[in-house]
């Protein structure tokens, strides 16, 4: 079977399997009892009706419709497919829901109409206002599409959105500012020929316009040639308003001296001739799909500094309207936008364009390994996966509605709502906010052991924008120097950051005699000390914390933690410092929920599992959280007397005649720690309320496995491991960590240790 056979196979397997379709529908309330269908539906939906009857804005309280777009089409101009029909249109529309989903959290209806006639088909959709919070147009014909908008805008006071037209000219629009820039032109000066005469491309050349370009310095030409007054063939009111008055009849003939070539047509329409005839540095946005109107690398041999941009994903600078459309939407539901005005499309574009000029994030370098995503003309516009579009671009969007008088429901603080959406897709945001404040208030300077891993470079990039923390790298400086390049990160030697040189750094004498020092009467010489020095990252980064010349150490990202571990509590394990234990934080949909000790005591005794707790309790109140601490094991309160339910209960004895401030309970099954009903079944007088937020085990095996189940099939963000009884001088992460985790991370370690309590 071909390649070509093997790839559309795949595609309608994606399709088909494992049930039909990219859709469904869930519940978001429960539907398990008598209880719960008399508030869903009678009589207790009536309340609701009544609500919303006597005030319609109340809709937004009580229904889904505040976050409900429709995708409506009638399949008359289909991505490239053309006039398929509506029913053939299908996939692509809940295509279109997925994606308004996955990168904005927003639900849709796909909604495909039998209906040609574009007036009785925009009012179909204006029937439809009182389901949905928004409407987005797709795929319908040129010039149709454009009235049925039009009738929409004017009857309707939601947002209607036609995404060919105005998401395309948003992303085409920030592509434009940014390649300009890179080319040293403004929009004011230069000459623009583009071909096509679609919706898609009559928007971008109006949103062009908006930018700063004049009219009398676009060229449009279509399948005929050039617009030109007097020209019947093909014309329409919308494409007449930019007809030139010249006798040039063809591309060929307007293209001369052109600083921007934007291509909506078809494959092969720009010819290598053509592209000679350009000013210098042209910016070519060749955007026809499958093929462009001229291959990137056939534009280059004539035009080797040309700035290019397709609609592709195999090469740089995809104009993709994915960049645009779910954040545009997200911040007009969100203010109860009643439309989507030019401020909020140019704010659109100003978001976009600038985070393409800023550090690219590591979530979507991880989703783009081995492109290159440093501001220039290879990378003008971010990619699809960047988790920050959504904070960025929504609330420049929000902010642009209130401002100009159309948003019902205005924000009191964009901060505060920028932060929120950024915890959308940074699940630990929320949660990690009080770590971050406490590490806000007081610099500390971090050393990581593996500075020469691109996790740990971008994390340091993170630490120096979101923190006042100095990051302290351990590697070699030409190494770290060329992934910096490469991940075209801003960080700076000297400036923003300090380098330890194993290979070869003025303080190595005073290193290797610290280490000896420390060592001498447990069997390490001076040569031995010299080795490691030299040699061992961690030892290094963990003599550097004991000398002061560094707050905390975060190693591990290869390796294993005992090993990590023996270094550090050689090193830094004295002054009454020993690790009690190990505590990861899972973030889990409902919340997160603590692990311990996942990695430090195999087989913990009760004065240990004691000291698990308590430093469990305090590092939990970290993050504003009041523990609930649940002693875990096979056994469940003195059931069984063997395995560890016999070191947990001498545990909780010893808790019990101290006397701590916080809540445990034990020993327990897993289930009845998170499930308050059974507990209370189990044991009536227990002296929890609600589910437990802590769990902890006698056994590193069953910590750490529920930790990796968590993880891999619940979902779990994990943040730690969190190294307890070290002083918050160093911790110990895991090799599958993130630079997300590993900032997470640095800011604990950032966190003085009078905040631990």
């Amino acid at each position: 079977m071909s390649d070509t056979s093997n790839q559309r196979q795949a595609a309608l397997d994606y399709h088909a399997l494992p049930k039909p379709g990219k859709l469904e529908i869930r519940a978001t309330k429960p539907l398990a009892n008598g209880r719960d269908l008399s508030r869903a539906y009678s009589p207790g939906v009536a309340e609701a009706c009544l609500e919303i009857k006597a005030d319609p804005s109340t809709a937004a309280l009580y229904t889904a419709r505040a976050n409900l777009v429709a995708v409506v089409t009638n399949g008359t101009a289909v991505l490239g497919l053309g006039n398929i029909g509506a029913l053939a249109s299908k996939p692509v529309m809940e295509g279109k829901a997925v994606l308004f989903k996955k990168f904005a959290n927003i639900d849709c209806f796909d909604i495909e109409l039998d209906q040609s006639d574009p007036e009785k088909l925009a009012d179909i959709v204006c029937a439809l206002e009182p389901s949905f919070g928004a409407i987005n147009l797709e795929d319908i014909k040129a010039p149709d599409c454009f009235t049925v908008e039009r009738i929409c805008r004017e009857r309707m006071n939601i947002p209607v959105f036609h995404d060919d037209q105005h998401g395309t000219a948003i992303v085409v629009g920030a592509a434009a500012k940014n390649a300009l820039h890179v080319a040293g032109k403004k929009f004011e000066d230069i000459k623009i020929v583009s071909t096509g005469g679609g919706a898609a491309g009559i928007a971008c050349l109006n949103m062009l316009l908006k930018l700063g370009v004049k009219r009398e310095n676009v060229w449009l030409c279509d399948i005929h040639g050039v617009v030109y007054k007097g020209r019947e063939e093909d014309m329409n009111p919308i494409k007449s308003e930019f007809a030139q008055d010249t006798k040039l009849r063809t591309l060929d003939d307007v293209i001369p001296d052109a600083d921007m070539f934007l291509g909506l047509s078809g494959p092969g329409v720009l010819s290598p001739e053509m592209v000679a005839k350009m000013a210098s540095r042209p910016i070519i946005f060749a955007l026809a799909n499958p093929t462009p109107e001229i291959l990137p690398e056939v534009a280059r041999a004539v035009a080797p500094d040309a700035i290019i941009a397709t609609g592709r994903s195999d090469f740089p600078n995809q104009v993709n309207n994915v960049l645009c459309f779910p954040f545009i939407f997200r911040g007009a539901l969100d203010v109860g936008a009643s439309t989507i005005n030019d401020a909020m499309q140019l704010a659109c574009i100003d978001g976009i364009a600038a985070l393409a000029r800023a550090t690219t994030s590591a979530e979507a370098a991880a989703a783009y390994q081995g492109e290159q995503m440093t501001f220039g003309p290879e990378y003008l516009i971010p990619k699809p996966f960047d988790p920050r579009l959504i904070g960025v671009v929504s609330s420049a969007v929000a902010r642009a509605a209130m401002e100009t008088g159309v948003a019902a429901r205005p924000i009191e603080d964009l901060e505060a709502y920028k932060r929120k959406l950024d915890g959308s897709v940074f699940k630990s945001a929320l949660v990690m906010r009080p770590v971050f404040e406490a590490a806000r208030a007081s610099p500390r300077r971090l050393v990581f052991a593996e500075g020469e891993d691109e996790r740990v470079l971008r994390a340091a990039q993170a630490i120096i924008e979101e923190t006042v923390e100095t990051p302290i790298l351990i590697g070699r400086p030409e190494v770290i120097e060329k992934r910096i390049e490469q991940a075209g990160l801003n960080l700076r030697l000297g400036e923003n950051f300090d380098l330890v040189n194993p290979e070869n750094d003025p303080r190595y004498r005073d290193y290797w005699e610290t280490y000896h020092h420390l060592m001498a009467r447990r069997g390490v010489s001076p040569d031995i000390a010299k080795a490691i020095m030299r040699t061992n990252t961690t030892a290094i980064g963990a003599v550097m914390v004991h000398r002061g010349e560094a707050d905390s150490l975060i190693c591990g990202t290869f390796g294993e933690f005992r090993w990590h571990l023996n270094y550090v509590e050689q090193v830094l394990g004295r002054d009454g410092l020993r690790p009690h234990g190990a505590l990861s934080m899972m973030i889990l949909e409902d919340g997160p929920l603590f692990i311990a000790d996942t990695h430090v005591h195999l087989h913990p005794s009760p004065e240990q599992i004691v000291e698990v707790a308590r430093g469990a309790a305090r590092h939990v109140r970290r993050f504003g959280i009041e523990p609930k601490i649940a002693f875990c094991s096979q056994s469940q309160f003195g059931n069984q007397g063997d395995g560890t339910g016999g070191r947990l209960r001498a545990a909780i004895g010893i808790l019990d005649a101290a006397g701590d401030d916080f809540c445990y309970e034990g020993e327990m099954n897993i289930d009845t720690a998170l499930d308050p009903d059974l507990r209370a079944r189990l044991l009536p007088t227990n002296r929890m309320n609600g589910a437990a937020n802590v769990l902890i085990f006698a056994h590193a095996d069953a910590a750490s496995g529920v930790r990796n189940i968590l993880k891999m099939k619940g979902g779990g963000l994990e943040v730690g491991p969190i190294l307890m009884g070290m002083g918050n001088r160093a911790h110990i992460v895991s090799p599958s960590i993130t630079p997300r985790g590993l900032l997470n991370v640095g800011a604990i370690a950032g966190t003085p240790v009078t905040h631990y309590g």
